[in-house]
């Protein structure tokens, strides 16, 4: 069951169409009493520039209630989603996740993200770069036709969703900041702001949060920044206005509501590597060979899902992003 491929007349798919094609395949599935799929097909990217589409949420999803304009054009395709892989809700999706700075349960980002304002907002870029400065969010905006891009996502707690992001490729902000010849790794950091953040008080981790990625990871063409997803504006709880989403490693790597982007010459600290270093590797490519020392990462459970399904080496994106890791031992570079 091939995924539908968009064409230039074709809008970004209403989130209610989504719904009921996926609710249709789950029955169908149980019918058939086929507990899972795995298997190989495209993901449909859309390039979309400036027009419009739906930004209407709670004040908790998007205080701003953004306006993201968009058009469709030829839609981009890379590998891959398995065929049968549904995209999760927009409900599942905005209300299952972690975001540590609302609270620790999978509930309370959904619950407590009214605090966020992602308006007005700034990006600081500093570091081994031709024009260090700081970005307003709607500038940014401004300079990229945005995408809609169809991903999976592999939490390193082991479960596992399909998301359709709308955002744009991470090299092409990188390109336009014009990183110098000693810039060997990007760095990301989260706002700190307690009052925003409510638990940013507390001690689960050393605040604000950080993240990195080596130069030649943060260029590959699948890294992208989101803005939103299900054509709607980023939902406060998934890390408005500006997160990061690198399909191939484990989702702690994507940083949420950046206000710092620094390029270094050296490998910057990483907050889940730095609070425990022998459970979350710096590279944390997703590799169901590599246990995490309280958990097999063999299987992986979809949210929406009953029964569990293999992990798929780099997620399933390794076609695209094995060369990066060429000659390294993936068990020491976790």
């Amino acid at each position: 069951m091939d995924r539908k491929k968009l064409n230039s007349k074709e809008p970004i798919t209403p989130e209610d169409l989504y719904n009921r094609r996926r609710e249709f395949i789950k029955n169908g599935l149980m019918i058939a009493g086929t507990a899972t799929l795995v298997g190989s097909g495209l993901v449909s990217l859309m390039r979309i520039a400036p027009s419009s589409i739906d930004t209407a949420g709670s004040a908790s999803q998007s205080q701003a209630n953004i306006s993201l304009q968009t058009t469709a054009v030829q839609p981009i395709e890379y590998p891959k989603i398995g065929a049968g892989e549904m995209q999760n809700t927009y409900e599942e999706i905005t209300t299952y996740n972690n975001f540590y700075e609302f609270g620790t349960d999978k509930s309370d980002p959904g619950k407590n993200a009214g605090t966020l304002k992602p308006r007005p907002w700034t990006i600081a870029v500093e570091g081994e770069c031709a024009n260090p400065q700081v970005l307003d969010i709607d500038q940014i905006l401004k300079w990229f036709p945005l995408e809609e891009r169809i991903y999976r996502m592999r939490c390193v707690e082991a479960w596992s969703m399909v998301i359709p992001w709308l955002g744009f490729p991470l090299a092409d902000l990188i390109k336009r900041l014009e990183p110098n010849s000693n810039a060997r790794y990007i760095a990301f950091e989260t706002l700190y702001d307690p009052q925003q953040f409510p638990n940013q008080t507390g001690t689960d981790l050393n605040w604000p949060y950080v993240e990195g990625l080596r130069l030649d990871e943060a260029m590959n063409p699948l890294a992208f920044l989101a803005v939103g997803l299900y054509g709607k504006s980023l939902p406060n709880q998934n890390g408005a206005p500006l997160r990061l989403v690198v399909p191939w490693k484990y989702g702690f790597k994507g940083i949420k509501s950046i206000v710092k982007i620094k390029f270094t010459s050296e490998q910057p600290i990483t907050t889940w590597n730095q609070m425990a270093p022998d459970e979350y590797g710096f590279y944390a490519n997703v590799n169901p060979a590599v246990p995490h020392p309280r958990w097999s990462q063999a299987t992986e459970r979809r949210i929406g899902e009953f029964e569990p399904r293999p992990t798929l080496p780099f997620n399933g994106y390794g076609e695209v992003v094995a060369p990066l890791y060429a000659g390294m031992d993936l068990r020491q570079n976790f």
